[in-house]
């Protein structure tokens, strides 16, 4: 389908024509036009314009004005202050453009005409370690990247770049060794993500209880990853079963969280290994790293230690080991020359930005990111607790993850049962809102702040049917299917020639909205935008509600399917826009 115009850019396109009519010099000139609320639209751009030809930008706009023939969309445009335009629409070209909309699939969100190829690195928990609440923002906002990119036509290859490799391998594999059967499970049956992390916690502690108090398994160890490094077959069985017990533990909590993790997205530093002497091989033949006290260095002039002295980005240590820097290096060379990839958006704790701002510019002076393939890290604030400080149990502890995520459930599910009986909800259904709402709230928390920003996890005020959160705009979306369980034979109908309440104006002016917040979201990388939409949408829906009965008292035949028509059409665009950030809206709540 054809791609639908907004009424902004309808608007725009009315003022160009009147610019150009009127001042035949400033044809290409930008009327600036922004909501407002003063009026429905306002447009500054006379001012810049005026200054430029040098004239009154009173007269200006008021020729322009005089310039834009009467039309069905523009309803009244008035000259304010030194210059700005102040425009209302019409409501029938509220209702018309809603009508398109409406009849797109896509609810009017065009695809991106410059749409290529990103590769997104999130969701980066280690084999062997458990997942903490410090996981959490990378996987929830890398997930909502995934799911605004694709749908505004962004192909999106996955990369869950997993910890998988090192020296604590060499311990971890030399244990399984002598204790065969650390790993071996309970029953043939499925095994849970539970057990399975159980089991690697008991080996690592028991590994690390052995590696520090008995130097010769220390010793063996250690020989142990030079096996590792070297490719020896059953060292490399022993290290495929700690990262397969792993899967078993991070799919079981990627499930919890409703997100969809395949194996083949799955490349962790390991998948890198055969590039890792090539790439320093390239690096310094190239004059990009130099040899420092035998280490391979790139070194940069604005990036200084407490010394003063030049702070390198160490590419392969002095003892020939690789560092984190060469697996980098090594994956933008493949995501750029074996994936096409035309941008590389990492969802990176703020805290490791120096390394990648290192590790781009790096790659920029290889030739490896240019004008063509940008890099970017969509860089992210800690989880804080209540208190503000770090977010950690009561006894100091990171907080596990799956704790998390099941009380969130827990606290949702006790939202939802206090409602349940009133909607008629059976027991199933209250189990399973309640983990749509849990996890609805603990993403939306995440979503609806600025990534760069920390933000307080607050399960209270989370799961609170009040305020900026997720449930709240669940509920709307309820509210409004159960309006057409009640609706009868009456169906939804736009009608452009009914005036329009103050309460239906302003929504249907948001819901108009919808494609260029989705569209400023994917290009700006900002999710917070399309969460800050969905529930100013929740808020004046609510308004609407409350002042434009849809079914009782039962306004005229026309007015109530003008009604249901904005109903629909806000449910679709509530249900759009959550699935986009990965929430479930349930038809019931």
């Amino acid at each position: 389908m054809a791609s639908v115009p907004s009424l902004a850019s309808t608007v725009q396109q009315r003022l160009a024509d009147g610019l150009s009519a009127a001042l035949p010099d400033a044809a290409s000139a930008d009327p600036l036009l922004r909501r407002s609320d003063r009026a429905d639209f306002q447009a500054n751009g006379i001012l810049a314009l005026a200054k430029r030809l040098k004239g009154n930008p009173r007269e200006l706009a008021t020729k322009v004005v005089e310039a834009i023939p009467a039309n069905d969309v523009l309803k009244e445009i008035e000259v304010s202050g030194p210059g700005f335009l102040n425009i209302t629409v019409t409501d029938a070209a509220i209702i018309d453009t809603l009508a398109a909309r409406a009849a797109d699939a896509r609810l009017g969100v065009p695809f991106d005409e410059s749409a290529g190829t990103t590769v997104i690195d999130y969701a980066q928990p280690n084999v062997a370690k458990e997942m903490h609440v410090g996981h959490l923002r990378s996987a929830v906002i890398g997930a909502a990247m995934v799911e605004i990119l694709e749908f505004t036509g962004e192909t999106v290859v996955r990369r869950h770049h997993i910890g998988d490799w090192g020296t604590q391998f060499g311990m971890l594999i030399q244990y399984l060794i002598e204790h065969p059967h650390e790993l071996d499970h309970s029953s043939e049956a499925e095994v849970s993500g539970e057990e399975a992390m159980s089991n690697l916690n008991r080996l690592y502690k028991a590994s690390r209880a052995l590696f520090d108090s008995d130097e010769e398994f220390k010793t063996r160890a250690r020989a142990r990853v030079v096996d590792l490094q070297a490719g020896d077959e059953e060292t490399l069985a022993l290290w495929q079963r700690f990262v397969d017990e792993s899967k078993i533990y991070f799919y079981s909590v990627f499930d919890k969280l409703d997100m969809d993790i395949r194996d083949a997205d799955v490349v962790g530093e390991s998948g890198y290994n055969d590039m890792l002497v090539e790439t320093c091989r390239i690096l310094e033949e190239s004059g990009v790293a130099v040899r420092s006290e035998g280490a391979l260095c790139v070194f940069f002039d604005d990036v200084k230690g407490p010394d003063g002295n030049p702070t390198p980005l160490i590419v392969q240590k002095s003892d020939g080991g690789f560092g984190y820097a060469a697996t980098d290096l090594s994956a933008i060379r493949d995501r750029v020359q074996n994936l096409k990839a035309t941008s590389l958006l990492y969802v990176v704790d703020a805290r490791q930005s120096l390394h990648f701002k290192m590790v781009f510019e790096t790659a920029r002076r290889a030739g490896w990111l240019n004008d063509e393939v940008k890099a970017v890290q969509l860089a992210f604030g800690t989880v804080l607790g209540k208190d503000g400080k770090p977010f950690k149990t009561r006894e100091g502890e990171t907080v596990r993850l799956v704790d998390l995520l099941d009380e969130a459930v827990d606290r949702a599910t006790a939202v939802v049962r206090e409602k349940a009986e009133k909607v008629g909800l059976t027991e199933t259904e209250i189990v399973e809102n309640g983990q749509y709402v849990g996890i609805g709230a603990v993403k939306y928390a995440d979503l609806s702040t600025s990534a760069a920003r920390d933000y307080k996890f607050d399960l209270d005020q989370m799961v609170s049917l009040n305020g900026d959160t997720s449930v709240y705009l669940q509920y709307a979306y309820a509210r409004i299917k159960s309006i057409f369980g009640k609706a009868g034979d009456r169906t939804p109908v736009a009608h452009p020639e009914l005036e329009l309440a103050p309460a239906e104006r302003a929504l249907g002016l948001h819901l108009d909205q919808f494609a260029e917040t989705v569209s400023e979201a994917a290009a700006e990388y900002a999710p917070h935008k399309l969460t800050a939409y969905l529930y100013q949408l929740a808020s004046l829906y609510t308004t609407f509600y409350d002042q434009c009965p849809v079914i009782k008292p039962e306004p005229a035949k026309e007015v109530a399917e003008n009604r249901l028509f904005l109903c629909d059409l806000t449910a679709r665009t509530l249900h759009q826009g959550m699935a986009l950030l990965g929430i479930r809206t349930p038809e019931r709540l």
